[in-house]
């Protein structure tokens, strides 16, 4: 048990999860998830929360096996190696905020950084200009972090706090069989399922779910998160994380190759658009969000399944920010930026600012 929780910890260790996750996802993709979607935390938080009603995009509506597993995952993992910390109050509305915001600018650029990583590495172009906007991004958080900006810490709680996410999560589980998808209806109870669209296309639910568990174990013990990997490099020239995102990177690069999934160019891309400077905004938006809130959004849930009763307000609050913006013609399609996607970029970067401005120790 020692041994593995020390490799886990090692630049071996963090090259070889990245490595699993650039693998695994290609292979969620051929099984049956989205072109270079093989797992997006933001676009499956996104179906999620259009599977359970809360918003009317008939295509993007499924409860995505991956997502529980990655919290069930965490939670595992957190009890295995007794580090579940049950903790909570550093600034939760200031949280949710960020959740909501961070999840407008992931959809205003189509993916989370996972994505960004693996539509680049299934030849996606456009994911260039996001992967640029994403380190803007966590740029400026960096800038705010080094004058003092931080959310204020966190307690230690009960116990039940901290299982909180974990239970809706399995919550969500047991409606998907309870309400099991319906061949062609749109309806399955009180659960909504895609037809058509990036929402209809998944992988089997149990592979689904066990890889989605894999990560979460994988991804707990090792802190891998791609905002951290960014913010380490520029706050302190450290490499150890993204020597892991680099390894996703390349791996799933590889497995793309191997499987036929790799295609080079800018049209014509799966669930992407080619309005390059919002590309760029957008996920300027969402780094500075993560930034500020201490993590990617796959960091955010596998710290919620070890206990961060914080880290689990992010999550709801990037579930709630999914439905408004498909509610609101927030998101962005392949014909382009939403409606009213460029204006909510811009609150939520005039947002973020203010909280990086005011919320900063006057020490």
């Amino acid at each position: 048990m020692t041994a593995w929780k020390n490799f886990f910890a090692t630049r071996a260790g963090i090259i070889s999860v990245g490595a699993v996750i650039g693998i695994l996802a290609p292979l969620l993709q051929k099984l049956g998830n989205p072109g270079n979607m093989g797992i997006c935390v933001a676009c499956f938080d996104r179906d999620i929360a259009g599977g359970v009603g809360l918003h009317r995009g008939a295509v993007v509506q499924y409860i995505r096996p991956e997502i529980i597993g990655f919290v069930l995952g965490a939670l595992l993992a957190a009890y295995v190696f007794k580090e579940y910390r049950p903790r909570a109050g550093s600034a939760p509305i200031v949280r949710f905020i960020l959740g909501f915001f961070a999840m407008i600018g992931a959809l205003v650029f189509l993916g989370c950084p996972w994505r960004a990583l693996f539509r680049l590495a299934g030849g996606d172009g456009n994911a260039i200009f996001g992967l640029l906007g994403l380190v803007a991004g966590v740029w400026i958080g960096t800038l705010f972090f080094k004058n003092g900006c931080n959310l204020g810490r966190n307690q230690t709680t009960y116990d039940s706090v901290g299982w909180l996410l974990p239970l809706v999560m399995l919550g969500f589980l047991i409606l998907m069989f309870i309400f099991p998808q319906i061949p062609d209806k749109e309806q399955s109870g009180i659960l909504f399922y895609s037809v058509k669209g990036p929402g209809s296309q998944h992988a089997p639910l149990f592979i689904s779910l066990g890889i989605g568990l894999v990560m979460g174990v994988i991804c707990q013990r090792s802190r891998f998160c791609t905002m951290g990997a960014i913010r380490d490099l520029l706050l302190f020239r450290q490499i150890h994380l993204l020597a892991g995102v680099m390894a996703l990177l390349v791996a799933a690069f590889i497995t793309n190759l191997v499987l036929s999934q790799f295609k080079p160019g800018f049209e014509n891309q799966p669930v992407a658009h080619t309005m390059e400077l919002w590309n760029f905004g957008g996920m300027v938006l969402a780094g500075l969000a993560f930034a500020l809130a201490g993590g990617c959004p796959g960091r955010q849930l596998f710290m919620a399944g070890e206990g961060d009763g914080d880290a689990a307000v992010f999550v709801l609050g990037m579930i709630v920010g999914a439905a408004f913006a498909h509610n609101f013609l927030l998101a962005s399609s392949p014909k382009g930026v939403g409606e009213y996607g460029i204006a909510a970029t811009i609150i939520g970067l005039i947002v973020c600012l203010g909280i990086g401005f005011t919320m900063r120790s006057k020490n």
